[in-house]
C-alpha cells in the first residue's frame, strides 16, 4: 500500500500478495544467479519478513522473489519499493536493472517499454551484512531479509512527474512553494495547472524547466494549519505536459529559537519514545492495524513525539502519523559505528545517498520534525568531522525547512563530542542508572540525576547551552512479569522506578526541549554470543514487551506526560 503521491492519469499496479520465491542458499554468488531458471518452491507475502517465517526463520542467505504483471504494451514503466533488507537487485524479463544496498530506505527504478504484454519481476534480496555497507553485524536490533514494504507499477508517459515538494512559508496566510519535480524526456517548458483539495483549477500557462524543475509560489485556498492538536491536511494536485500527480502535505512551519522548538512559531515539548519498526512475527515489514494500534498506546500516554530508531521510516506510518497528529524525528540507519567504517569510502557515498532518499521520500509529511544522522557515532573524533560536515550539507541542500541533528552518547569521551555546532538541536543518549560508571553503584537510581544535570553543564562548557536539548535515548530494561521485593535490574519494578525519576526532572524543566525514551516495545536483537547481554535475544528495554504487552511503567510514562 503505497498511498502518496497518486497519479490519477497514470495506469499503476499495485503487486503487493504473494509471490512465489525460491530459498538459493547462504553462501550464494550474487553476480552468477540467474533469474531465468529460478525454481519456485514457496509462496511467500509482499510485505514480508523471508526470516521470519516458520520455513526460513534465522536464515542468512539470499532469496528470489518473483511475480507476474499485465502492462499495456510498449509503455514506459516504473517500479517504486517502499524499503527492502538488506541488498537487492531487480529484474524485468530476465534484465537486470537495478542493485540497491540501503536497507529501509524507498527507491524507484526505471523499466524500458516492450512489446510484451506480460512482463516478469524478480527481485533477489540478501540479508547478509557485509552486502550492506550500512548495516553491521554488531548493531543492537536485527537485520531481517526480504521485502519490508509494498512495490508497485506504474506506466507513465515519457515525460513525467516524479514528485512535488511542498514548503510552508507563511501558515496562516496558507502559502507555499511548490517544487515540481520532473524524470523522464525532460521538456524545455510544460504547461502547468494546480488544485489544491476539491477546489478548481488553477491554470499557470506555460513555464520553462530548469534543471528538471519547476517552481512555483502559490496560495492553499481555506487554508488550515497542521498541529498535534488539529492535524489537518490538504492536497495539491498538478497536471504538467501529459501527467499528473497529487501530493498530500500539511501546513505548519518548524525552527529553533534559543532552547526552544517551535512548531508554527509556538514552543513544543516533545514528549514520546524511540520506536523500532519490530514485530515478532512481521519483522520491520508490520501491517497496518500494528502500526495504528502503536500508535493508539503512544497517544494513550500522552505522548506526542517519536523518534524513528535507526532508519529510515514506513511512508505508511509516516502518513498515518500525520492523520494523527504525531511529531516525528526520522534518520539514516547506523549505530555505534566502527573506525574501519569511518575509513571507508563506501560507508561514506551510502551514507549520502541515503540521507537524500530519506528526505525526498518523505519531504511532504508535516509530522517529520527534524533529520538525524548516526546515531552514537564517533563525534568526539576530529577525524570524523568531514563525515558529519558532508552529510549536514547534503541534508539541508535537500531541505532547509526542518531541523538538524544526531543522537550523541559521547559527551563524557575524551574533549567532548566535537561537531555539534553543526546541529540545531542537541540529542544526548544516556543511560545512568543502568550502565552506571564502574558498575559498582549501591543506589545506581541515585545516579540519574547527577547525571542529567551533569550533560547540561557539559553543553555549556562545550559552548553549545544556546541550543535546545533534546535526552534522546534513556531507559531501563525489564523483563515482562518479572516482580521482585529488591526492585533489581531487569524487574518490573526498577524499570518504573528509573522511569518515574527521568520523567519528574525532565518533562518539569524548561532546559530539556524534549525527551524520546528508550523504548515503546522490546525488539529483537543479536542471535550472537552478544545475546548474552540481552536476555531473550531482545532489547528488553521497552515500557511494552514484543507483542505490547503493558509493564509497569507504562502507567508512569502515562501519568507523567499527562499530568
Amino acid at each position: 500500500m503505497l498511498n502518496w503521491p497518486r497519479f490519477a492519469s497514470r495506469k499503476t499496479h499495485d503487486l503487493d500478495g504473494l509471490w512465489d520465491a525460491a530459498w538459493l542458499g547462504e553462501d550464494v554468488d550474487l553476480d552468477s544467479v540467474d533469474p531465468k531458471v529460478i525454481d519456485s518452491v514457496e509462496k511467500l507475502p509482499v510485505p514480508g519478513c523471508f526470516d521470519t517465517d516458520p520455513a526460513f526463520v534465522g536464515r542468512r542467505g539470499t532469496m528470489a522473489y518473483r511475480t507476474s504483471v499485465r502492462i499495456t504494451p510498449g509503455m514506459n514503466s516504473r517500479l517504486r519499493f517502499g524499503g527492502i533488507g538488506l541488498w537487492a537487485r531487480v529484474y524485468v524479463d530476465g534484465q537486470e536493472l537495478h542493485t540497491w544496498n540501503l536497507p529501509y530506505s524507498g527507491f524507484t527504478v526505471d523499466v524500458p517499454p516492450a512489446d510484451a504484454e506480460m512482463r516478469e519481476l524478480v527481485v533477489v534480496v540478501d540479508n547478509r551484512t557485509d552486502r550492506a555497507p550500512l548495516f553491521e553485524q554488531w548493531y543492537d536490533f536485527y537485520a531481517y531479509g526480504g521485502i519490508y514494504r509494498s512495490v508497485s507499477w506504474s506506466e507513465t508517459p515519457a515525460a513525467r512527474i516524479d514528485r512535488v515538494q511542498v514548503t510552508t512559508t507563511d501558515v496562516a496566510a496558507g502559502k507555499v512553494e511548490a517544487r515540481i519535480l520532473l524524470g523522464g524526456a525532460v521538456p524545455d517548458s510544460a504547461a502547468v495547472s494546480t488544485c489544491f483539495d476539491d477546489g478548481d483549477s488553477v491554470d499557470h500557462g506555460t513555464q520553462a524547466v530548469s534543471d528538471g524543475e519547476i517552481r512555483l509560489s502559490l496560495d492553499v485556498p481555506k487554508p488550515r494549519p497542521w498541529s498535534p492538536e488539529n492535524p489537518h491536511l490538504h492536497t495539491v494536485t498538478v497536471l504538467c505536459g501529459d501527467d499528473s500527480i497529487q501530493e498530500r502535505f500539511g501546513l505548519r512551519t518548524v525552527r529553533t529559537d534559543g532552547q526552544k522548538i517551535l512548531l508554527n512559531d509556538e514552543p513544543v515539548k516533545l514528549l514520546g519514545f524511540c520506536r523500532h519498526e519490530a514485530h515478532p512475527q512481521f519483522g520491520p515489514a508490520l501491517p497496518l492495524a500494528q502500526m495504528v494500534q502503536d500508535l493508539q498506546l503512544l497517544r494513550d500516554m500522552g505522548c506526542n513525539f517519536i523518534r524513528g530508531s535507526h532508519y529510515p521510516q514506513s511512508q505508511l506510518f509516516l502518513d498515518v502519523c500525520d492523520e494523527m497528529g504525531f511529531l516525528v524525528w526520522e534518520e539514516t540507519l547506523g549505530w555505534g559505528h566502527s573506525a574501519a567504517q569511518w575509513e571507508c569510502e563506501e560507508f561514506m557515498d551510502a551514507n549520502l545517498r541515503q540521507a537524500r532518499a530519506m528526505v525526498r521520500n518523505s519531504y511532504n509529511h508535516p509530522s517529520v520534525i527534524m533529520w538525524g544522522i548516526l546515531n552514537e557515532g564517533g563525534s568526539h573524533l576530529d577525524e570524523t568531522r568531514p563525515v558529519y560536515e558532508g552529510l549536514a550539507k547534503a541534508i539541508r541542500g535537500e531541505d532547509a525547512s526542518r531541523p538538524f541533528t544526531y543522537a550523541t552518547n559521547r559527551l563524557f569521551e575524551g574533549a567532548g563530542d566535537r561537531h555539534l555546532d553543526l546541529v540545531d538541536i542537541v540529542a544526548v543518549n544516556t543511560y545512568p542508572g543502568w550502565y552506571e560508571r564502574g558498575g559498582k553503584s549501591t543506589r545506581p537510581l541515585g545516579e540519574i540525576l547527577p547525571f542529567l544535570r551533569e550533560h547540561v553543564a557539559d553543553l555549556d562548557r562545550l559552548g553549545m547551552g544556546d541550543k535546545p536539548l533534546i535526552i534522546s535515548e534513556i531507559g531501563a530494561g525489564a523483563i515482562r512479569g518479572w516482580r521482585d521485593a529488591h526492585k533489581a535490574h531487569w524487574t518490573e519494578d526498577y524499570q518504573a522506578d528509573f522511569l518515574r525519576t527521568v520523567c519528574g526532572e525532565i518533562v518539569g524543566d524548561k532546559r530539556y526541549a524534549g525527551i524520546s525514551i528508550w523504548q515503546f516495545c522490546d525488539a529483537r536483537t543479536f542471535d550472537t554470543s552478544q545475546a548474552l547481554g540481552r536476555p531473550r535475544a531482545f532489547n528488553n528495554k521497552g515500557v511494552v514487551d514484543e507483542y505490547r504487552r503493558p509493564k509497569l511503567a507504562y502507567d508512569v510514562v502515562k501519568q507523567a506526560f499527562r499530568e
